[in-house]
């Protein structure tokens, strides 16, 4: 028969105490003693361009996520955010070829799941107590390609931007595209494809984006 433990021992606090404390020396190392303090910084995460990275207290960057700074307006991060594991952060391209990105804005205890990907070239803002799911991607940019003499990677993009209001729920696998406002209190499906407005207070679980009812 199995025991199971229904409290957190000493043994357990150890073990978290100690990862945290690892976190904070690597957020030491990542952004000095200048920035807002702590961050938390966990191993093998890539932070680029750290200039342009703007963090309130508490920032959390989980193992092996990817930051890229380089970008015209920065990276904001509120009080208490969250960026998960293996998620990416990414204004330009890695070498900086071509345009450089507009980046991004996120309030205060908003979090961006594992996995996730942001495509920051155009401004993307997330609200204040925005909750994104494992795997969710958003792309603020759209090639053109209405030219066929020319190849499509020839006719340049196009970038609206992409912005999530206050206190929303963005299931598992979601993508969000160019051009999106998903309205405050809003809760998107997993794997809903986003390619249009939604307005606040509405529950949206299908792939056409339609709003199935309202909160």
């Amino acid at each position: 028969m199995i025991k199971q433990s229904k409290q957190i021992t000493k043994k357990d606090n150890f073990i978290i105490y100690t990862q945290t404390a690892k976190k904070v020396f690597n957020g030491l190392l990542k952004f000095g003693i200048h920035k807002k303090f702590p961050i938390f910084v966990g191993s093998h995460v890539n932070i680029s361009h750290r200039r342009n990275i703007f963090c309130g207290k508490n920032v959390k960057f989980e193992s092996y996520s990817e930051i890229h700074g380089l970008s015209t307006h920065g990276l904001h991060f509120g009080n208490n955010v969250t960026i998960g594991r293996f998620a990416e952060i990414r204004p330009s391209s890695y070498y900086g070829v071509g345009k450089i990105g507009y980046g991004l804005e996120m309030g205060d205890r908003s979090s961006i799941g594992p996995f996730g990907f942001v495509g920051c070239s155009g401004p993307i803002k997330i609200g204040k107590d925005v909750m994104i799911g494992p795997r969710v991607s958003l792309f603020a940019e759209n090639h053109n390609f209405k030219d066929k003499t020319k190849d499509i990677k020839d006719q340049g993009v196009n970038n609206k931007g992409i912005t999530i209001e206050d206190n929303c729920w963005i299931g598992s696998g979601v993508i969000i595209l160019d051009g999106v406002t998903i309205g405050a209190g809003s809760v998107i499906g997993a794997g809903t494809l986003v390619t249009k407005d939604i307005p606040q207070n509405s529950i949206v679980y299908d792939k056409r984006s339609k709003v199935i009812r309202q909160r």
